[in-house]
């Protein structure tokens, strides 16, 4: 029986895989045993409930979770970064995909002046995985910079980490959209990274200039300092519309309709939205950052630092020869379930 651990995943761009995983599976009929996070309780009400256990995601429950049913596994799949707290006699799989675990925490605590606690908190994260790394034999990462990076942080072979990018496509919604041209979409939340503030102020300043474009963003409420500066450039008059959060199958339209995804974001380990809009027409303006490159090949690049530089790609955007974005990936999920039988 396969154990698929998803102890610590309950929402954002994990929960999205962990939700196709789990579809995936169970159409392929294999005897698998669900460890889900407590908050997704109300999910998931096809799997009978002899194979399925909600826990509150704690280090104590994992661990007395393996202790109850040690032995009774034939592999497992730790989805969420952490592999098990013991030696396990069956193979181990874990999928790695928290950036977090591979910054320097004192790089974090000086550039981003960051509280002693968060690095204190971060560092024995760190310490903690390094730790247990060789609990699990193999590794699945996303993108070609995180297989290196991680075998490179925490002494792995590189012949124990895969590449093994999977994820679902957003299926058609039957109606046929026309494309905006210079309409610009940028589908992420408000967390710092994802880089808003310089995005925002940079499309402003090329709107003065240029009198062209719309931007569309899916900021959700909860992030009030954005949503007051969006409303304050609503007001002056910028062609900014923020549609909040939007369930990602009503995310067709949006794609169909806008001629370039813009991602300005700081650091990914996959970058969903950007495959999702590759697929579905939208150039890419992306930010010149690794992940963004092993993504895909963009139409136009900048530095994600650099407002300036963002004006002027917003400028070079408005050119009819500017090349289609290619994706430099492929879903492997076939691949995945066959290593996990």
């Amino acid at each position: 029986m396969l154990l698929l651990d998803s102890l610590y995943i309950n929402n954002g761009g994990g929960k999205v895989l962990l939700d196709y995983l789990v579809e995936r599976l169970e159409q392929s009929n294999r005897e698998v045993f669900y460890l889900f996070d407590e908050r997704c309780k109300k999910e998931f009400q096809q799997i009978p409930k002899t194979r399925k256990l909600f826990l509150k995601a704690s280090l104590w429950n994992r661990y007395w979770f393996y202790r109850k049913h040690r032995g009774l596994f034939s592999k497992i799949f730790c989805f969420g970064n952490i592999p098990p707290l013991t030696k396990q006699k069956c193979q181990v799989i874990t999928y790695f995909h928290q950036l977090l675990y591979l910054k320097n925490p004192f790089n974090i605590y000086i550039k981003e002046n960051t509280s002693l606690k968060r690095f204190f908190s971060l560092l024995f994260r760190q310490l903690f995985l390094k730790s247990l790394s060789g609990n699990s034999n193999k590794w699945f990462v996303q993108l070609p910079s995180l297989k290196i990076e991680l075998s490179d942080k925490y002494e792995i072979n590189i012949n124990n980490v895969d590449l093994m990018p999977f994820y679902p496509s957003i299926p058609k919604d039957g109606n046929s959209y026309e494309r905006i041209q210079n309409a610009y979409l940028y589908v992420s939340g408000g967390s710092p990274h994802k880089n808003h503030q310089l995005l925002i102020n940079a499309f402003c300043r090329f709107y003065d200039k240029k009198k062209e474009g719309k931007l569309t963003l899916t900021i959700p409420d909860n992030f009030s300092d954005l949503c007051d500066l969006i409303k304050e450039k609503q007001d002056k008059g910028y062609p900014i519309n923020n549609i909040g959060f939007v369930k990602r199958e009503n995310l067709y339209k949006s794609y169909q309709t806008h001629e370039y995804l813009i991602y300005p974001s700081l650091a990914e380990s996959f970058g969903l939205g950007i495959v999702e809009a590759i697929e579905h027409g939208c150039k890419v303006i992306g930010a010149d950052l690794k992940y963004m490159h092993d993504v895909c090949i963009p139409s136009l690049i900048f530095n994600p630092y650099k407002e300036d530089e963002l004006i002027k790609v917003f400028e070079r955007s408005l050119d009819k020869d500017v090349k289609t974005t290619h994706l430099n990936i492929k879903n492997r999920i076939n691949e995945v379930l066959k290593l996990l039988s």
